[in-house]
């Protein structure tokens, strides 16, 4: 862990672009980058050449903790979101280990976050895409989503929109998640653990 104020770490919400997607369960991590630049007072711009939106800024106390963030959400879809983060990466020469995820994940009930650096991808289509490109080592925010109901087919699952019961606490639960994210890069791993994996 970096303890220079100045260098930055990515945040990149996986999710899909376009509208029709935007409540889907597969796009939590778009909805916890939002809210994390609502927070810092950015707005989502197109980043150059790279196929993502970003915003930049600061979170955390002025002083020692203060960070640079890049909030990234790409928009190459979700199977090819490693091309753009690794090329932002690449142009912010921020280190893999300084790169979170913030991501849907089925094998946890459905609110429960998990932190985490590096492992596997779970057959997570953003985070196998992610690893391909750039190693492993990066974190993890798994916002837990739960498993499909009966035969539902996962993929049907995931691109459906959050269930009515679900959506009585969505906004609570990606409020935590930016929380679970700042914590992460303001006070490293252990801490943000230590609270936030319920």
């Amino acid at each position: 862990m970096t303890s220079d104020p100045s260098a930055p770490w990515i945040v990149a919400g996986l999710g899909n672009p376009g509208p029709e997607y935007a409540m889907n369960r597969h796009n939590v991590g778009f909805m916890v980058a939002d809210l994390l630049a609502e927070r810092i007072g950015g707005r989502f711009k197109r980043a150059g050449k790279a196929q993502a939106q970003v915003v930049e800024g600061r979170i955390g106390p002025p002083g020692p903790l203060n960070r640079r963030v890049i909030l990234v959400k790409p928009m190459s879809f979700m199977n090819l979101s490693g091309g753009p983060v690794n090329a932002l990466k690449d142009f912010y020469k921020v280190p893999v280990a300084s790169i979170v995820a913030v991501h849907d994940e089925l094998d946890i009930d459905y609110g429960t976050l998990r932190l985490k650096l590096g492992g596997g991808d779970n057959g997570h289509n953003g985070l196998k895409s992610m690893t391909k490109v750039m190693g492993a080592d990066y974190h993890r925010v798994r916002f837990g989503i739960g498993r499909p109901p009966g035969r539902m087919p996962v993929a049907d699952f995931v691109l459906r929109d959050f269930g009515a019961t679900e959506r009585k606490e969505l906004d609570y639960l990606v409020d935590r998640a930016a929380d679970a994210v700042e914590c992460l890069v303001i006070e490293g791993l252990e801490r943000a653990q230590g609270t936030y994996n319920s």
